[in-house]
């Protein structure tokens, strides 16, 4: 690099709390304004209603009639390098995953626990305290990663500069998997 380029540096930087958008979760129902078994055309529309672009992509086909759309969700001005929010839907039973991002994504409050952007250990110890505390069962997963089944999603962790944070994919099965890793497609484990 030359003197006379500049470097992308924005592209780590996170939403604080105040700008993010405020949603809650209901387990296996609702992720903020949208709802699990929602048609894709329906969750675009309610989106936008709440400032946000879609982008629409079908991603893979079990077979002529389950065809899986990813649609990503973006604030026109503020989200250029990166999506807030992905949704994952099947054809014919509606949305199953919705993937919330760490750096740009909405704050996402479940049981009273804040999911989005936060440092991995210490949401981990506030799940871990609610999950003893309302007897909920948990684990620690191969990857040391803790899992809770009660809650009804997976936590990752995702890179902010010389830190990570927290991001959160909320999903339901329905009837057509038995778990969020029948469910959700692979490249939502590999958010980066």
């Amino acid at each position: 690099m030359n003197d006379h380029e500049t470097v992308e540096t924005d592209w780590w930087v996170a939403l604080g709390d105040s700008e993010r958008e405020q949603w809650g979760y209901v387990p296996r129902q609702t992720v903020g304004p949208l709802s699990f078994g929602a048609d894709r055309h329906e969750a675009v529309t309610i989106m936008a209603g709440h400032g946000f672009a879609a982008e629409e992509c079908e991603i893979e086909r079990w077979n002529p009639q389950r065809a899986q759309w990813r649609v990503e969700f973006r604030r026109a001005e503020s989200d250029e390098h990166r999506p807030a929010v992905k949704c994952y839907f099947v054809e014919g039973v509606g949305l199953t995953c919705v993937l919330v991002d760490g750096l740009r994504g909405p704050q996402v409050t479940c049981e009273g626990i804040r999911l989005i952007g936060r440092v991995p250990s210490e949401l981990d110890a506030e799940l871990e305290a609610c999950a003893v505390e309302r007897d909920f069962s948990w684990w620690y997963g191969p990857t040391g990663d803790l899992y809770w089944s009660d809650f009804a999603f997976d936590r990752g962790a995702q890179r902010a500069g010389d830190t990570v944070l927290s991001w959160a994919s909320f999903c339901n099965p329905g009837e057509i998997a038995h778990s969020s890793w029948d469910i959700a497609p692979v490249e939502v484990r590999r958010h980066r």
